[in-house]
């Protein structure tokens, strides 16, 4: 049995998730939206990247061809012709295997390994990941000289064409990879041991590595779709010491957690509430929050598309651009709730047309209530920088806004069922269960984003174009409508 990077990766993130790979892949969940969107931003910044190389040798497979299998002998034949750089081949060694982004011939059969990575700094994975490949390699007969990673430069700005060499920054990291290969040897060994063994080894989340607690989250709800829902797992902010610590002590639900365990203070709130079953309600400062809002007010949210290539000028890599907002406006106290809404629909930077139509539906006076602020008021400056006719109005536009989500934040409205989270998507069916995301095509953030990107940047789904502009102006209005509820809600209670 072969062990691949993709196997040895996962390993790390969970050994139990390695053998489910094997032996039952069934109960692994499928490639979503917001993870097939991560995907296809890092193969377009490798298709950028390696316009760095462009006299290489390009190996490289497709499922179409079902020419996987053939890559160790085209990678060969590339070694043996001499070619100075090759991308994206494959190679064996002693049972362990890797498709590799780039090798770069510095000597005889000695080559710089580099990877590239769509994202904007080398992470702890990307040292994991080459001290695999550089066992591979040297097992394969090859000497590795150093290991680089290239990487997303964040500071550059588009002006014109794309500048490859100043979109992308390279970091050795030769000596950290090195400092992992005697460690990455015994751990593949205890990988082949995961795959060989006949019984899914324990799927306790106190082994996550690589920060991959939501992941475990998702495929424990697949496993154990019965488990109780305030079970140790649903504790806010957890960690894999905390857990290992509850399960020693055979603890299984949050209002069982002693005083004794350590919690912080948002785990220490939500433990006390799991218990009473009761909520906490702070009337006298929710009733002061609500004294600081002046009427008109406006319910206001952006939608976004942060690509990692800029597809405009003046915008950096990964850069926030606003390109639809919802904004529910009350006049006044006890008076009908008015609506307006803005979608671009064209494939042009649409900060200017959005500037224009929300200085007028906006006004100049009133609370601007918001959900999570510094996320608005992030995009506002930066629209202000980008068009510095529209400075000051955004500006005055940010001094404003207040966050609606301050109550709940700041724990002065909590509910067992918040599982400690102030999300609008955690709070709203609690408190507003007629209102839900779940009667909508497009139910979050990510997929709004990604399907205005596939819809007007790439020209998909002409022929569903109006029905989809209906669904995302659905969604950015519910965000809206979500808030207005909550605001009445907070005024009902006090």
């Amino acid at each position: 049995m072969q062990l691949s990077k993709s196997d040895y990766m996962l390993f790390l993130r969970h050994p139990a998730w390695l053998w489910l790979k094997k032996h039952d892949k069934a109960k692994l969940p499928e490639v979503d939206g917001a993870l097939q969107a991560i995907f296809d931003g890092g193969h377009l910044f490798e298709e950028y990247a390696e316009k760095l190389f462009p006299d290489a040798v390009k190996v490289g497979f497709s499922f179409a061809d079902n020419n996987y299998r053939s890559m160790p002998k085209r990678t060969q034949e590339a070694i043996e012709s001499g070619a100075q750089v090759i991308l994206q081949g494959r190679l064996e060694g002693e049972n362990i295997t890797c498709i590799f982004d780039v090798i770069q011939k510095v000597g005889e059969h000695e080559y710089d390994l580099i990877e590239i990575k769509s994202s904007t700094e080398v992470k702890e994975d990307h040292i994991l990941d080459l001290a695999f490949q550089t066992i591979v390699m040297e097992n394969a007969g090859l000497k590795i000289r150093k290991m680089f990673v290239i990487h997303v430069n964040n500071e550059y700005v588009r002006h014109g064409e794309i500048e490859i060499d100043k979109i992308t920054a390279k970091t050795d990291i030769t000596d950290s990879v090195r400092s992992h290969i005697e460690e990455t040897k015994d751990l593949i060994k205890k990988a082949f041991s995961i795959v060989e063994s006949s019984t899914l080894p324990d799927f306790s989340p106190r082994y996550v590595g690589l920060d991959a607690l939501d992941e475990w989250m998702a495929i424990y709800e697949l496993l154990y779709p019965q488990a109780h829902p305030h079970n140790i797992y649903k504790l806010c902010r957890l960690n894999p010491e905390l857990i290992g610590q509850l399960e020693d002590q055979g603890i299984k639900l949050i209002a069982d957690i002693p005083e004794s365990i350590k919690l912080q203070s948002k785990q220490q709130i939500q433990t006390q509430v799991t218990k009473e079953n009761k909520q906490i309600i702070n009337k006298e400062k929710i009733k002061e929050f609500l004294s600081q809002l002046t009427y008109p007010l406006y319910f206001f949210d952006y939608e976004t598309v942060n690509p990692v290539i800029p597809p405009y000028d003046g915008v950096r890599p990964y850069q926030q651009i606003p390109f639809q907002y919802s904004l529910h406006i009350i006049d006044g106290p006890n008076r009908e709730v008015a609506h307006k809404e803005f979608l671009h629909t064209i494939n042009t930077h649409p900060g200017l047309p959005l500037l224009q139509q929300l200085k007028k539906d906006i006004g100049d006076k009133g609370t601007v209530l918001v959900w999570h602020e510094s996320f608005e008021k992030g995009r506002n400056t930066e629209l202000g920088k980008m068009f510095p006719e529209y400075a000051q109005f955004m500006s005055e536009l940010n001094e404003r806004i207040v966050d609606l989500k301050t109550p709940f934040s700041n724990d002065w409205f909590v509910d067992k069922d918040f599982f400690g989270s102030a999300s609008l998507k955690s709070v709203l069916p609690v408190l507003i269960s007629e209102l839900s995301y779940e009667t909508l095509a497009i139910k979050e953030g990510t997929t709004a984003s990604r399907t205005w990107k596939e819809l007007i940047f790439e020209g998909k789904y002409a022929e569903k174009k109006d029905e989809i502009i209906r669904q995302l102006l659905a969604y950015c209005g519910m965000d809206t409508l979500a808030m207005v509820q909550l605001f009445k809600f907070l005024q009902s209670i006090v």
